[in-house]
């Protein structure tokens, strides 16, 4: 296992962090999940006051007693933002109760996705005066945030200065957040990579042409090099649900080198043969398209498209695209069959692309069961 310097905090974390959004069977399996992470040298485990019962199990697991010291195992949780400081005091009380723990290592303000939110994160009397009053009493020892929301926002946030890392997508196959780490870094900020197996394309899963045009490596190998060959990068959630889940993605836990020639060949295999499929309807996710008047998320569903029709990764863009209307500020957008040909995006188009018609394509290809939060 190698470590990082997790930004301003000066906390060196393992390059994988457990998540804990699926430990969620029963407290047995999440200690025996918290145990073989920490076997297999990690040092950091992130939770969240509405991950189910998941501070609770992480809690009884410290009570329990773990293989290692307090001083050398760090604890993050996340609270969602409030508008009031009273609504902080109390949720950081329960997550430390829950927890059974005297302080937190790190503390996110969980889901920082609107501009109302980011509001709330500035406002005098708002929740930031709870978290630093926590700080100043040793209850939080560091303050980041995490997101779900567009770069803007992030950027924003970012640059407001009251945070010391923060949590983002970022994977292979969605590298829009890329200016956001690069200001992050510049701040001194920590960076967390949210969910690459799952978000990133349900990668424990690839469909038959993926794997192929990935050899001799694994899809999920590939990613987890993309992000680990980055050294702007501090970790990388592994959201185990049993400890055996474990073993696969800590294969490549070393391997935190610059990619290699062999890698870079399969990156570019994988970007020739997208561009040969989908020749002149390929989205290249400038995102000018937007805003659409019907409020839908017109890269995010093209680029699901773009890996449906490419690489026929049509399960996880099922998956994602079932998430618009369901899954409010986590993932906001209309579903595509709500365009109305208004043509208002077609002029700012930089490659021409007949929209309207991609997108009915896109809803065709990708409509299914309704998605929605696994933690509600």
């Amino acid at each position: 296992m190698q470590y990082r310097r997790f930004g301003k905090t000066n906390l060196y974390l393992s390059v994988f962090s457990l998540g804990t959004m699926r430990y969620l069977a029963d407290a047995e399996n999440a200690q025996k999940t918290i145990a073989q992470a920490l076997a297999l040298g990690i040092n950091h485990i992130e939770t969240a006051r509405g991950y189910g019962k998941s501070e609770e199990y992480l809690g009884q697991a410290m009570q329990n007693g773990l293989s290692v010291p307090r001083s050398q195992l760090y604890i993050t949780t996340k609270i969602p933002p409030t508008a009031d400081a009273d609504s902080m005091r109390r949720y950081i009380d329960e997550s430390l109760a829950r927890l059974h723990l005297d302080y937190l290592d790190c503390l996110g303000i969980h889901g920082l996705n609107t501009w109302e939110h980011l509001q709330w994160v500035q406002a005098k009397g708002g929740c930031m005066q709870a978290v630093q009053e926590a700080i100043a009493d040793g209850r939080v020892r560091h303050v980041g945030f995490s997101t779900h929301a567009a770069l803007e926002l992030i950027q924003a946030a970012i640059s407001t200065d009251l945070f010391e890392f923060v949590n983002l997508h970022y994977y292979y196959f969605f590298q829009r957040h890329a200016p956001a780490i690069e200001l992050a870094v510049k701040k001194d900020m920590g960076v967390f990579i949210i969910s690459p197996a799952d978000k990133g394309g349900k990668l424990y899963t690839p469909p038959q042409t993926l794997k192929d045009l990935c050899q001799p490596y694994s899809p999920l190998e590939l990613n987890y090099r993309f992000l680990l060959s980055d050294s702007r990068i501090t970790t990388l959630s592994v959201g185990a649900a049993k400890p055996e889940e474990l073993i696969a993605p800590l294969q490549v836990a070393d391997r935190n080198n610059e990619l290699t020639s062999a890698e870079i060949s399969i990156f570019q295999r994988l970007e020739n043969h997208q561009k040969n499929i989908l020749g002149a309807d390929k989205c290249s996710q400038c995102y000018a398209c937007l805003p659409c008047p019907e409020n839908i998320n017109i890269p995010e569903v093209l680029r699901l498209r773009n890996l449906a029709v490419a690489y026929n990764m049509t399960d996880y863009g099922q998956y994602r695209y079932g998430m618009f209307e369901n899954a409010g500020h986590w993932f906001p957008g209309m579903k595509a069959n709500r365009c109305t040909e208004c043509g208002d995006c077609l002029p700012r188009c930089p490659e021409n692309l007949d929209i309207p018609a991609l997108l009915n394509d896109a809803h065709e290809k990708l409509q299914g069961k309704a998605g929605r939060r696994l933690w509600g």
